[in-house]
């Protein structure tokens, strides 16, 4: 038993046993947070990229990857007009969490006076898992508690760790998993002792030639073994938000209509995600911008129970054509931020199941292979 919850249990002896993880000083804070963050409609922007991706992502619209660049494109995102209708939270990295507009106010100040709530990535990236073919487990316990605390202070409401399991001939192991959920779940107590909502992200790629079936198999024990760490670990499930890949084929194999996806996909969540857990936000997994929304609707169009809100937390499928339309020009800025609007819109839409397919443009195919960031 944490400390943390042993707080609020002092002054409340009729919480015993188990029930305790979920008496706690904090426990309604972190439980209107995710609430909130899961509201109908609404989704995450992700621009959490480390300066090493986001330079790629400059690299590849031709602007020099530096700080002023990096701030001038997290500007113009969170400025663009009406986003927060569309938006609950913005996930950050640190250098971004500090970072001001060119008029001085801080980002986090902005998004606050906006109704959007500020996250913050708080992984240090992954490393080989020794003993493993090729697997991965994340990094960035070490001090994650005083982190964790300062993001706090600094405005940051909820954090992000991703955790990556491929699929392979004899992957993901069992190891691979436990040692992911594991971490998953150490990650996510660290968080709420420090009054952070944890998304939990164990993002099962879809390198490969597997079928949806394959998929649908690894995802149900990935979140399996997550939900068993995260209950041995005492994490207030009501305080926790998910982010899993949805369930499709692999990469470099046939694909299949946007109804398979979500049949698969919500019977993934139905048979291992506690109706507990308020919201699942999806990761749009290298799909084009429109494959990502499609699906996402689908899954809430889909006449089946359904316990959790369903909705986004997308980087390159919210940002991908926002970039393009930019080109680091400050003359685009308007054309840019419409852009994000039409896309921000069409997934709010996808979240009630009321997509029409009308945003219009789309970037193509963003999958990258061995995704990291």
């Amino acid at each position: 038993m944490s400390a943390y919850w042993g707080k609020y249990a002092a002054s409340n002896p009729q919480s015993k046993g188990a029930h305790q993880k979920h008496a706690c000083w904090k426990c309604d804070e972190l439980i209107r947070t995710a609430k909130f963050i899961g509201t109908p409609g609404k989704g995450i922007l992700a621009a959490d990229e480390s300066t090493s991706t986001i330079g790629t992502r400059l690299q590849s619209i031709n602007v020099e990857n530096t700080e002023a660049n990096r701030q001038a494109l997290r500007e113009m995102l969170f400025t663009a007009p009406g986003i927060h209708q569309f938006l609950s939270g913005v996930i950050m990295y640190e250098e971004t969490l500090y970072q001001k507009t060119l008029a001085g106010k801080p980002f986090v100040k902005l998004l606050e006076e906006m109704g959007v709530m500020t996250g913050i990535k708080v992984d240090t990236g992954v490393v080989p898992l020794a003993g493993t073919n090729g697997e991965t487990t994340t990094q960035g316990h070490d001090g994650l508690g005083a982190r964790c605390k300062k993001y706090y202070e600094a405005g940051a409401r909820f954090a992000k760790w991703r955790a990556v399991l491929k699929i392979g001939h004899t992957e993901p192991s069992e190891l691979g998993i436990q040692q992911n959920a594991q971490g998953l779940a150490r990650y996510a107590i660290l968080c709420q002792e420090n009054g952070l909502v944890p998304i939990v992200e164990p993002e099962v790629l879809s390198d490969g030639t597997h079928d949806i079936r394959k998929c649908a198999e690894v995802t149900e024990r990935v979140l399996a073994a997550c939900y068993k760490a995260l209950n041995d670990q005492h994490v207030l499930l009501e305080g926790t938000l998910l982010k899993p890949n949805m369930v499709t084929p692999g990469s470099e194999a046939p694909k299949v209509s946007c109804d398979i996806i979500a049949k698969f996909t919500v019977r993934a969540l139905q048979r291992t995600v506690p109706p507990a857990v308020p919201a699942v936000m999806f990761l749009s997994g290298g799909q084009s911008e429109e494959e990502a929304t499609v699906n996402l609707n689908s899954m809430n169009a889909l006449q089946t129970l359904k316990p959790w809100t369903l909705s986004f937390s997308y980087g390159r499928a919210l940002q991908s054509s926002v970039l393009k339309t930019w080109g680091g020009e400050k003359k685009n800025w308007v054309a840019a931020q419409r852009v994000l609007y039409n896309r921000a819109k069409a997934n709010s839409e996808a979240v009630l199941g009321k997509y029409k397919g009308d945003s219009g443009g789309d970037s193509g195919n963003l999958f990258v292979k061995d995704y990291k960031y």
